[in-house]
């Protein structure tokens, strides 16, 4: 295959990304009532970055992620960039380890997913600590942390269920001949 199908195809799948980015920020903007004493919504977008990052990493440049996750920021009115710093953070470690994860199984890349989660919301949580600035309660914080990581599973068989993105197989090469 040519290499301009696959720079074809990592725009496209950037954009299903972005697409996908779109609607879940605007979904999490709108009025929607949570019943009192209910689990609070999954970081959808979160759980998907991580999982995509790991499995195709050339479809998501780091510059898109802090973009994105920056602009969820404005939206949801947080410190503008401290979230998307600490997701960069994440996603680049996990986009280095990402030959790692292709040999493991789910259990053990989901384990490893959620000790990332956890200390990107630990030096997240942290940093507004020390700035005194506002935040969510701890019980809040935490029960979304927790459901993220518990539908992470979900979210890893849509991506490579519905829109097949799936890990490189053993001796995939991309558009330029470097193994993947």
């Amino acid at each position: 295959m040519s290499s301009e199908f696959w720079r074809l195809r990592t725009l496209v799948y950037l954009g299903l990304w972005v697409l996908i980015a779109a609607v879940t920020i605007l979904a999490r903007i709108l009025p929607l009532s949570n019943p009192e004493g209910g689990w609070p919504a999954p970081d959808f977008l979160l759980a998907l970055t991580v999982a995509w990052v790991l499995r195709r990493p050339s479809h998501l440049p780091a510059l898109a992620i802090v973009l994105v996750f920056l602009v969820e920021d404005l939206f949801l009115m947080r410190p503008p960039g401290l979230w998307a710093l600490a997701v960069l953070a994440g996603t680049e470690f996990l986009r280095r380890r990402q030959s790692v994860v292709r040999e493991m199984n789910l259990l053990l890349e989901w384990a490893m997913v959620a000790g990332v989660m956890l200390a990107m919301s630990v030096a997240y949580r942290l940093v507004l600590v020390i700035v005194m600035a506002a935040r969510d309660p701890l019980d809040l914080s935490v029960g979304r942390l927790v459901v993220t990581i518990a539908v992470y599973p979900l979210v890893v068989w849509f991506l490579q269920g519905v829109l097949r993105v799936r890990k490189p197989a053993t001796g995939e090469v991309d558009e330029l001949g470097r193994k993947l």
